[in-house]
């Protein structure tokens, strides 16, 4: 019977990995361990409004191929914090390689780390982040309770009197029991899951390929070794609760209140746990560790194309090859060489600027948190990554579309003047106000932004802003087939600016009056005369000798 369940559980485990996670994401409680910890010593923490521009929810579950909350809680923030540095690369490589061609290693490091599975182990970084409850300052009386129900019992024999005595002190105890229970409650979760944390990390510890990770881990295991005993008290209480063996329970449940056992162990092994919060982040993170590993195994096993990224020291320079949007299905993939210059996308609307855009931002993201990139090839610098993609009118606090924009690119500036190399995206500079004054303070910002080590990549429908960056800027384009019917686009990345404008033709093949189309037309090119003289004359201003 065991056999057949082993045999079982590790098919199971073979067959799921490289594939996606078939489970549900609370973020409230994944995100727990990001929120809380110190990030101090990181090159960033990428924002709140970037993740929600790159579908950075999407993008995690997309990645997360976890066996236990541990893992999920790890590697949620290993995604969302860019490193300074590549510690331990080649040494995590190795561990990777090991997991994807060793299935029976890969197998048995699984079988541990699924013990950390249940919603339970979500909690234990409460145990080392988090304010423990204190002992209210007339704890004093629950310890003169407990040791006089002591006594009064041992001397109950030779003064039956003394059963008054006792009597009395369980009925006050039993209101101190009970007024208890909230306190207990909160970690009856939380601490029968470190047992089992603990008792994980130490058999994984003895594995010699994990060392490197933490060789110091034993010492932390050693010390919540010592507190064990105490702690197992939580896990009783908690399997008592879920099956509720009446009669054991009852004895118990006596047991404590009459000696207020609850109260003196709950804070006695806070107070402990307290002073071991290194300790337990230690072996946490150890654990982390090794999930997310397997995680990324289990993620590149089941991608057709991806890559270990270069990461360059190299700036202002990326290279791309075959690169594509890994939450796209069938998606395109594209190349694209930069150097010393940012890139300018022009196209229409659904040819695939934005998608791009995210396409670098994505792989720039898990190239230097995760080393994988959804390339054939992919060479980058370290940089930051800031962005303003999806921007919307905060209607509560009564900001405008343009408003917003302003605040977010406001942002990018100063995050351009850090003396760090950054990476920003956009998607339609300025695009909540006028022609004229959107092409004019678009130029102005993204020369700004292209300054010292930074790159942007920046699409717009403003092909007079891609006349007046084109000696900062690379220009590139996206765009579609018009047939007789029909709109096809083949979101393949061409060189230079669009040339072809296919509004009008896509009103006419929807049959807009013939009318408002040869209007459109003839409108149209006079503003396009009209245009061309404009950047013209910006042109001449902004580069004759006296500027």
């Amino acid at each position: 019977m065991g056999n057949n369940r082993k045999r079982k559980n590790k098919d199971k485990l073979l067959q799921e990995f490289g594939n996606l996670k078939n489970d549900s994401f609370n973020f409230d409680l994944i995100e727990r361990y990001f929120r809380k910890k110190d990030h101090s010593g990181t090159l960033q923490i990428l924002a709140d409004k970037t993740c929600n521009d790159l579908d950075f929810k999407e993008l995690f579950m997309f990645a997360d191929r976890t066996n236990s909350r541990i893992g999920q809680l790890y590697l949620y923030n290993k995604l969302r914090t860019i490193p300074p540095d590549s510690a331990k690369t080649e040494e995590k490589e190795k561990l990777i390689e090991g997991f994807i061609s060793d299935a029976d290693l890969r197998v048995n490091i699984q079988n541990q780390l699924v013990k950390l599975n249940e919603v339970e182990a979500f909690y234990i970084t409460s145990l080392f982040q988090e304010e423990q409850v204190n002992p209210p300052k007339w704890f004093f009386i629950v310890r003169l309770l407990s040791f006089t129900s002591l006594l009064s019992l041992m001397l109950l024999f030779y003064n039956p009197v003394l059963f008054f005595v006792l009597l009395s002190v369980f009925i006050v105890n039993i209101g101190i029991h009970y007024w208890n229970k909230r306190n207990v409650s909160q970690y009856l979760g939380s601490i029968p899951q470190l047992l089992r944390l603990n008792q994980v990390a130490q058999e994984l510890f003895k594995m010699d390929c994990f060392k490197f990770l933490n060789p110091n881990l034993q010492e932390s295991i050693h010390v919540l070794n010592k507190i064990r005993n105490r702690m197992m008290f939580f896990k009783l209480e908690a399997k008592l609760q879920g099956d509720m063996e009446a009669v054991f329970w009852g004895i118990l449940e006596l047991f404590k209140i009459l000696f207020l056992a609850e109260p003196l162990l709950l804070f006695a092994v806070l107070k402990q746990l307290n002073t071991k919060r290194k300790e337990i982040e230690d072996v946490f993170e150890f654990v982390g560790q090794v999930d997310s590993l397997i995680s990324i195994a289990s993620l590149r096993n089941g991608l057709t194309t991806h890559c270990i990224p270069k990461i360059s020291s190299e700036q202002k320079r990326i290279v791309a090859s075959e690169i594509y949007h890994p939450l796209i299905v069938d998606c395109v993939s594209n190349s694209i060489e930069v150097d010393q210059k940012s890139i300018l996308l022009t196209g229409s609307n659904m040819s695939g600027k934005t998608s791009f855009i995210r396409t670098i931002g994505i792989n720039m993201i898990t190239g230097l948190t995760l080393n994988t990139c959804f390339a054939s090839h992919f060479t980058m610098p370290r940089m930051a990554v800031f962005s303003a993609i999806r921007i919307s009118d905060d209607l509560m606090n009564d900001k405008s579309y343009y408003f917003e924009e302003v605040l977010t690119i406001k942002e990018m500036i100063t995050q351009s003047e850090n003396g760090k190399p950054n990476l920003f995206l956009l998607d339609e500079i300025f695009k909540g106000t006028n022609t004229v004054e959107r092409i004019s303070a678009g130029k102005a910002v993204l020369s700004y932004l292209n300054r010292a080590d930074n790159l942007v990549f920046v699409s717009t429908h403003d092909i007079e802003l891609a006349d007046l960056l084109n000696q900062e800027y690379e220009l590139y384009h996206f765009s579609e087939k018009v047939d007789h019917q029909t709109v096809d686009f083949d979101y393949k990345l061409k060189d230079g600016r669009l040339k072809n404008r296919n509004a009008i033709r896509i009103l006419q093949i929807n049959d807009y009056p013939e009318t408002i189309i040869d209007e459109a037309i003839e409108l149209s090119k006079v503003l396009d005369g009209n245009s061309e003289k404009k950047v013209s004359n910006a042109t001449d201003h902004i580069f004759s000798p006296r500027h």
